[in-house]
């Protein structure tokens, strides 16, 4: 489950010249590991198809639009378990501290709720702690991935693979309990947000996330240590 783990952090990063490169190897480590069901392979697919054959600008200015600009669509957890209430930040800190306590260290720019961190955490764990961690916001992604059904986007198919590795019953009142949670949409307050973020030209920004010191190089060093019958 780790490579299928770290590979599905991966296409959840920002579209970049690195991901598109490497889309048909992460397909190979989700088909090789074989955590997945066939079904949800198969879903992912269409986005893996995307990736490899779609033009890069066109890539981000989706992602963009459904991840940057929709709050009902954040990859931060907490967005959706806490919306704006004030238990959002404790709940960050309590995450940031079991991270630590497991010796996974996140770089400075790096918000623990942000899924493609959280389930490169996950990867860090044994399978079935892996499931564990899962199984507790299962009920986020099943909510993302009916979100992003019924946008048409071939994201969706991260989200549902998500749940499947949970492998767990979703409590559907706590399903019912995300949508009252997540925050309205308003577009005019997202602009004012992008508007008002500082401009940074540092290298290690959180869209680099699929880039060569990203997630995918873990997953090639995960292959390597493998192959060699170390362990990563």
């Amino acid at each position: 489950m780790r490579l299928t783990l770290r590979a599905l952090s991966a296409l959840l990063g920002y579209p970049s010249d690195d991901l598109k490169e490497h889309a048909g190897e992460l397909r190979t480590v989700i088909s090789d590991e074989r955590a997945l069901p066939r079904r949800e392979q198969d879903r992912l697919a269409a986005l893996l198809d995307a990736l490899e054959t779609e033009d890069l600008l066109d890539l981000q200015s989706a992602y963009s639009e459904l991840f940057d600009r929709s709050r009902s669509l954040s990859l931060h957890l907490f967005e959706h378990v806490h919306g704006d209430n004030r238990e959002r930040g404790q709940a960050m800190i309590d995450l940031g501290q079991q991270y630590l306590s497991n010796g996974f260290f996140l770089e400075a720019n790096e918000l623990p709720d942000f899924v493609p961190v959280f389930l490169e955490y996950a990867s860090c764990l044994t399978d079935s702690e892996a499931r564990e961690t899962l199984a507790q916001p299962a009920h986020v992604f099943a909510a993302l991935a009916e979100r992003l059904d019924k946008r048409e986007t071939p994201y969706a198919a991260i989200f549902h693979g998500l749940v499947s590795l949970a492998g767990v019953n979703l409590d559907e009142d706590a399903k019912a309990s995300i949508d009252q949670n997540t925050p309205a949409e308003d577009p005019q307050d997202i602009d004012q947000e992008w508007e008002e973020a500082p401009v940074s030209f540092n290298s290690s920004a959180a869209h680099e996330m699929g880039g060569p010191t990203g997630v995918v190089a873990k997953i090639r060093a995960s292959n390597r240590a493998t192959s060699q019958g170390g362990r990563a």
